[in-house]
């Protein structure tokens, strides 16, 4: 709920944090990212990743109350390291689930069948986010990525969750190594939800999962292995496409220092929510989205946003 208190002063905040941006972005000379910035960009991205609440509507926001992105070129810098943050998380779960990819690199050289089995059970679900995310990026990003459609899908998330997961546990429901093929491409169609902002990849992953018969545990794990995948795809072609673009307005240095700020509380979230979902069940989460969704709708109506 620490998120959702932060976001209840961020109005009081605000005329300090553009100040902090406009700073950042008077001249060539200096970074168009304070170290600060840096920070509170590396917390909110690691903190959010893994856990059903969109990292992405959370970092858009955030972004517009530092003051980020006042110039079409450095919204344009500043959506592409929204993107790129993404690595630190990605770096943190790889560490977490490391005997896992273990395993599915073994069945690679044939010595782990199953672990290769599930290694092309996560690319068939990884395909239709890759592919409509390449075809149709400029359109969600036209029309998806603002405050009224991030709020909105947070209030949607959250009465979802409470009316369809809400009494999900970890007990019941199948292994990992009983998903189907089918089943990945189901889980994997269910992540293209994801590309709008404020959905979670997380979450609608997690429930296609846990709905189509999983146990919380293995969907959990699933969803954290698919998101090495997509978000690994989608770190690398975004570095790739804009990488220059964020060095030149931000410099490296506090793009990095956001990297490791999100490795490090990534790394302590996913261990936190491990552990919460096998005793208790989503419903915190649904109703953090609901008053995240207030919140949010309030900043809106008063001009902050």
């Amino acid at each position: 709920m620490l998120l959702a208190a932060a976001a209840s002063t961020w109005a009081d905040d605000e005329p300090a944090f553009r100040a902090a941006g406009a700073e950042a972005a008077a001249g060539p000379a200096q970074p168009g990212m304070s170290s600060l910035q840096a920070v509170v960009l590396g917390a909110v991205e690691g903190i959010t990743e893994f856990l059903p609440i969109s990292s992405t509507g959370h970092l858009l926001i955030v972004q517009k109350l530092l003051g980020l992105g006042r110039t079409p070129e450095q919204k344009s810098a500043s959506d592409a390291y929204a993107i790129c943050i993404q690595l630190g998380a990605i770096l943190a779960v790889f560490v977490i689930s490391f005997g896992r990819i273990r395993r599915m690199v073994l069945g690679i050289f044939g010595k782990d069948p199953q672990g290769l089995r599930l290694l092309g059970k996560l690319a068939a679900a990884f395909v239709p986010a890759a592919v409509i995310g390449l075809f149709f990026e400029d359109r969600l990003k036209s029309y998806l990525f603002g405050p009224w459609p991030i709020a909105a899908a947070w209030l949607a998330g959250g009465v979802f969750i409470l009316l369809a997961l809400r009494r999900k546990g970890a007990e019941g429901g199948r292994a990992l190594e009983e998903l189907t093929w089918r089943e990945a491409l189901i889980i994997g169609v269910a992540q293209c939800f994801a590309l709008w902002p404020g959905v979670s990849r997380s979450l609608a992953t997690l429930a296609a999962a846990v709905l189509l018969g999983l146990s919380l545990p293995a969907a959990v794990e699933f969803s954290f292995l698919l998101g090495l995948v997509t978000l690994g795809a989608a770190t690398v072609y975004e570095g790739l496409k804009q990488g220059r673009e964020i060095v030149a307005l931000f410099g490296w240095v506090n793009p990095v220092l956001g990297l490791v700020v999100a490795g490090i509380t990534a790394f302590v979230a996913v261990r936190w929510m491990i552990g919460y979902l096998t005793k208790r069940s989503m419903a915190v989460f649904g109703w953090y989205r609901i008053g995240l969704a207030g919140v949010a709708t309030a900043l809106i109506l008063t001009g902050v946003l």
